[in-house]
């Protein structure tokens, strides 16, 4: 993402589909106006991203791409480049395997309630945590997203490679089975590599020792602070995975970050576990709204852009704020809504804050630029050199 003198936000990289569906290389934005006028391309979205379809190709040549991944409780960091510049950083909200848990447990409690009384209900399982391959639901959602998120760019970008900075878990000496499910990040990974090898990605893993020594090779930093919307949070390990993939360049050409918050539905369970007055339950749930799935981006006249929320169950619905998730109104008649694209996450533009650790750098490269340019000898770069620069800089 760039941004303009007014802090507007535009597209830096266009994802770009052939007619056939087939992700080809992104363009920038000026040659994505000039094919959308000519009426060679259109303009598309896709889960929230905006991207353009070619008309007359079906095919093209592709370089490749990979995508890399930093894993974390909190926050999530995702990279796509290639070996010469980043399409794209995403700064995820994680899964919280609370949450997931907890609405387990009020469904195993609303399960146990109907035997008790003289009603259908579906009888006890009492072996179904014997399977192999069995993951508990509240981790299995946590790494269900970073495969979703990868599922989802490999529609836009023709990626080939992936790399995952490999979470470590404690082992035991010995435990076979202790070590293969213990912990649910041993399981979560597993899952997910198991997943992105089907796919047919080439998988590359990094300790975390690894991704801090690549990272301290290009005099990059990571802040402290791991709830920050900034690049030094998470976005900095992934692209640096990725970069030593495939580009191995010096120096980091995006900072810009697109954050990305799932979005949460109250799923299966259709009325309120009280009875309302009069012996009728509330509707509650679900994850369509008049026909339409919640949480589809919308444009409204008078709240401008937004998703949709719920529903009175007849013709009006309720209207959230994209930002701040904030009920902006909820007797909305649904024809007086444009709709633009659904989505299961929200897609936030997070103009780049760079830190006096990453101004310093970029002026220290501007420096020796200089001086290697023209011969001559700089006091300010040798004492900043004097004071401590990365390996590369010092080599120039």
């Amino acid at each position: 993402m760039t941004y303009n003198k007014q802090g507007q936000c535009k597209e830096r990289w266009i994802p770009v589909v052939s007619s056939t569906g087939k992700a080809l290389m992104p363009c920038h934005p000026s040659r994505a106006r000039k094919l959308v006028a000519k009426g060679k391309a259109v303009k598309k979205w896709l889960k929230g991203f905006f991207y353009i379809q070619l008309l007359d190709r079906e095919d093209g040549d592709t370089q490749e791409i990979c995508v890399g991944v930093d894993p974390g409780s909190k926050r999530e960091g995702f990279t796509v480049l290639s070996g010469t510049r980043t399409f794209l950083n995403i700064n995820a909200h994680a899964r919280d395997g609370k949450a997931v848990k907890k609405a387990i447990e009020k469904r195993a409690n609303a399960r146990k309630t109907r035997r008790s009384r003289n009603t259908p209900y579906r009888s006890p399982r009492f072996n179904n945590r014997s399977r192999e391959d069995w993951i508990p639901p509240s981790t299995k959602a946590r790494w269900q997203l970073k495969l979703n998120i990868v599922k989802h760019l490999m529609r836009l970008y023709p990626i080939t490679r992936v790399a995952v900075e490999d979470v470590a878990a404690v082992s035991m000496k010995g435990g076979y089975r202790w070590n293969n499910s213990f912990s649910p990040i041993q399981t979560g990974k597993n899952y997910f590599y198991k997943e992105l090898e089907g796919l047919g990605l080439t998988l590359t893993q990094f300790k975390g020792t690894e991704t801090a020594s690549l990272r301290a090779a290009l005099g990059l930093r990571k802040t402290s602070s791991k709830l920050a919307e900034v690049f030094s949070a998470h976005c900095v390990d992934s692209w640096v995975l990725a970069n030593q993939v495939l580009g191995q360049r010096i120096t980091v050409d995006l900072t810009e970050l697109v954050t990305l918050i799932p979005l949460v539905y109250a799923r299966r369970q259709l009325h309120v576990f009280n009875w309302a007055k009069g012996g009728v339950r509330k509707r509650w749930g679900s994850t369509l709204s008049l026909g339409l799935q919640k949480g589809t981006l919308c444009y409204h006249p008078k709240w401008g852009k937004c998703y949709l929320g719920g529903s009175d169950g007849d013709k009006r619905v309720s209207l959230h704020a994209y930002s701040n998730t904030k009920r902006l109104a909820r007797n909305v008649k649904l024809e007086d809504t444009q709709v633009v694209a659904h989505s299961p996450w929200r897609l936030l533009d997070t103009p780049a804050m760079t830190t006096h650790h990453e101004k310093r750098i970029r002026r220290l490269n501007t420096l020796c630029i200089r001086l290697a340019t023209l011969g001559t000898s700089d006091s300010r770069v040798f004492r900043a050199l004097k004071s401590g620069t990365p390996t590369h800089q010092r080599a120039a």
